[in-house]
């Protein structure tokens, strides 16, 4: 019980680190300083960077496919907001599964891991070097435990990460927030950037915006 207890203050702290960063760095520079380049590899073997999330609004999530309940429960509820959104406007938001956990995490295990949850989640892995940049730019706790080298379980931050169509971080949700509750901020954020941004429409940006376009919408 000691262990989980020092587990969850771990947790508890990382979380208000990172809220502690967001609220400093949009003080400073007016956006927070958390996320950025990426360069991993998907679920079918293939280089996936962040550049191939351009576009579209995506949720975020680390953790590894060994995680006997909190990762599941959580990609199943994120899995759930998703639908929610999509019901609600129309909107799909890509799904993003990072692995914590390379050594074990190959590809095809990552395929078959994101297929239970929803068919577009997308999982990702890559070296430790890559694992550890990525994670790191999204102020990502992870650590092994246990004593087996073959069997272990990683600890890590239990977060999602909205990022927007220009591959900037919006907000996080923690475990506590429910998938009602991620839906219903989400489709703000959706309806915010509409209207800031004439060329998004229904989840994905529009080539640069002529009057013909506008005319045809």
């Amino acid at each position: 019980m000691a262990g989980a207890g020092i587990t969850y203050a771990t947790r508890l702290y990382t979380d208000q680190k990172l809220q502690q960063v967001v609220a400093q760095s949009q003080q400073v520079v007016g956006k927070a300083a958390v996320g950025g380049p990426f360069d991993l590899i998907d679920q079918d073997g293939k280089r996936y960077t962040d550049k191939d999330l351009l576009g579209e609004f995506a949720l975020l999530y680390f953790g590894f496919t060994h995680c006997p309940d909190i990762c599941p429960d959580e990609l199943e509820k994120v899995s759930e907001a998703v639908n929610l959104i999509e019901k609600s406007t129309g909107v799909q938001i890509q799904l993003v599964f990072i692995s914590v956990d390379p050594e074990r995490d190959k590809p095809p295990l990552v395929k078959s891991y994101v297929s239970e949850f929803h068919p577009r989640m997308i999982g990702l892995t890559g070296d430790l070097d890559n694992i550890k940049k990525v994670s790191k730019s999204y102020r990502v706790y992870y650590s092994k435990t246990g004593e087996s080298d073959a069997d272990y379980l990683v600890d890590h931050s239990i977060i999602h990460y909205l990022i927007d169509p220009e591959g900037e971080f919006v907000t996080f949700f923690g475990k506590n927030s429910d998938a009602q509750q991620i839906s219903k901020q989400v489709i703000q954020h959706l309806a915010n950037w509409q209207k800031e941004h004439p060329g998004y429409h229904r989840g994905k940006v529009l080539a640069a915006t002529t009057p013909a376009t506008e005319g045809g919408k």
